[in-house]
């Protein structure tokens, strides 16, 4: 596209689940050359490995005894993303109902969020070093983990949406009836809601009735329009 970020230019994107976040920050990463931080997945190989390992998850000491073993791995690369722990490839098995469901209870422990979010600015701060940039995406990425981001955006759709979009995304999980993810959703919603809001200068997007590539559209002419871009 020949565009080019100036330099430690960081994008933050926020957003509910099913908002369309992760694809539409990759693409976005993509375009301008950036790298890419997906800190959901930070959060779900945690709770992964919580869970594989017997842990109960309502037992917020025995989560808090546990979160400093896993050696959770991320990578940058928009085109190729990376999640192990421990070196194993967890790209698929985080995204399953079941991390799904629990991953909000472990990110609401404050603990928790100190630890990951620790690691996510040390991330974010090894891109911008070197000039390259970065689209950081998740929650509370504009208001905790990058409040200096130079763009900061909050994705969003209806809940119907959303809802559709995940039991798309679970196409081949006979328990994802569009009720059931409803249920899931709403729970979701809810305890994530401490760590979702906007950030006062986000510009809002509502993804319900745009096409991907619309909403990557906005996202990149956003980064142009606060000059966190430039056009080589």
């Amino acid at each position: 596209m020949g565009e080019v970020t100036r330099p430690g230019a960081v994008i933050a994107i926020d957003g509910p689940a099913g908002s369309g976040k992760s694809t539409a920050a990759r693409r976005v990463a993509i375009a301008l050359g950036l790298r890419y931080l997906d800190t959901g997945a930070m959060y779900r190989a945690l709770t992964w490995w919580l869970l594989a390992e017997g842990v109960d998850l309502t037992d917020t000491a025995a989560v808090l005894a546990r979160i400093a073993e896993p050696r959770i791995e991320i990578g940058t690369d928009p085109r190729q993303p990376r999640i192990a722990v421990d070196g194993a490839d967890v790209a698929g098995p985080i995204r399953d109902r079941r991390v799904s469901n629990w991953v909000s209870t472990v990110a609401a422990i404050p603990q928790v969020r100190a630890l990951l979010v620790a690691r996510q600015r040390e991330i974010i701060g090894a891109a911008t070093a070197t000039g390259t940039g970065i689209v950081a995406e998740g929650r509370d990425i504009g208001t905790v983990v990058a409040p200096s981001a130079a763009v900061k955006v909050y994705l969003t759709a209806s809940e119907d949406v959303r809802a559709r979009r995940r039991s798309t995304e679970l196409g081949t999980d006979p328990a994802a009836t569009m009720a059931a993810v409803r249920r899931e959703q709403a729970r979701r919603d809810q305890r994530d809601a401490p760590q979702s809001a906007a950030a006062a200068d986000a510009v809002e997007i509502d993804t319900s009735a745009l096409t991907l590539d619309e909403v990557v559209d906005r996202v990149v002419a956003i980064a142009f329009s606060r000059r966190a871009v430039s056009r080589g």
